[in-house]
Parts: structure tokens; sequence; C-alpha cells
């Protein structure tokens, strides 16, 4: 049987929404919409909201509602940056850290249990192949 990338990327992407459907009351108890996650999680690496639009693969007015959103629930601050003072960057309040880590160990344990379908020869090869297809080219 061939199995196209199509297809590949496909079931992962199922996999992806399957998981993230399953956390879905512990994101909303935290007072987070799935999108807003994906913000917050990613503010320590991409602290400049086009980054984040970029990393996410989200449109620029996107992010900056979610930004606004998290902002209002005091998840995140925007501070001036001392690099450019024409710049705000965004900064995980505590309550911020908190609810992504919490978010964050939702998600292991969903992924987690799914994985646990699969031996532990299977999961280090999982790792292996994925860590490849990341690799630069």
């Amino acid at each position: 049987m061939t199995v196209d990338g199509a297809q590949l990327w496909t079931l992962n992407q199922r996999l992806l929404g399957v998981v993230m459907d399953a956390c879905t009351e512990e994101l909303n108890a935290l007072g987070l919409e799935t999108k807003e996650f994906f913000v917050l999680a990613e503010v320590e690496a991409s602290p400049y909201p086009a980054e984040i639009a970029t990393a996410l693969l989200l449109p620029k007015a996107s992010v900056t509602v979610y930004v606004r959103n998290l902002v209002a629930k005091g998840f995140i601050r925007r501070e001036i940056d001392d690099a450019d003072l024409r710049r705000h960057r965004l900064v995980l309040t505590a309550e911020g850290t908190e609810a992504r880590d919490r978010a964050l160990a939702a998600l292991a344990a969903e992924y987690d249990r799914r994985l646990a379908k699969i031996t532990p020869r299977d999961r280090t090869e999982l790792h292996r192949i994925l860590q490849e297809m990341l690799s630069p080219a």
C-alpha cells in the first residue's frame, strides 16, 4: 500500500484535532479558546505579534484580536521594547504562565493517552521521524 504525503498530513491534522477537541473543556476552564492557547504558548518563543502570526500561520489581524483578549484576561502584557522604542513586545504574566502550563499538561496527557496505543519502540521511531522531518533540508 502506497501512502502519500497528503494522506499522512491529513491523518496528522485529524490527530491534532482529536487531541485539541479532547482538551477543549480544560482550555475553557482556564478561560482560553483554542487559538488563544496557541498564541499564549508561543509568546516566549516569539514575543512580537508579527512573529507569532508567522510562527502559527495566522493572519496578523487575528493575532491582534487574540493578543487583545489575552491582555484583557491578564495572561500577557505589552511592554515597550528597550531595543526599539517603537515596538511592543509581549510578556507572559504569572497567570498566563500558569494557564499555559496547565493547558500544555492537559494536551500532553491526552497525547500520551494516544501514544500509549503504540509500542515504546514505535514511539521512539516516531520521535526520530518527526525530528528528521523538521530538520533543515
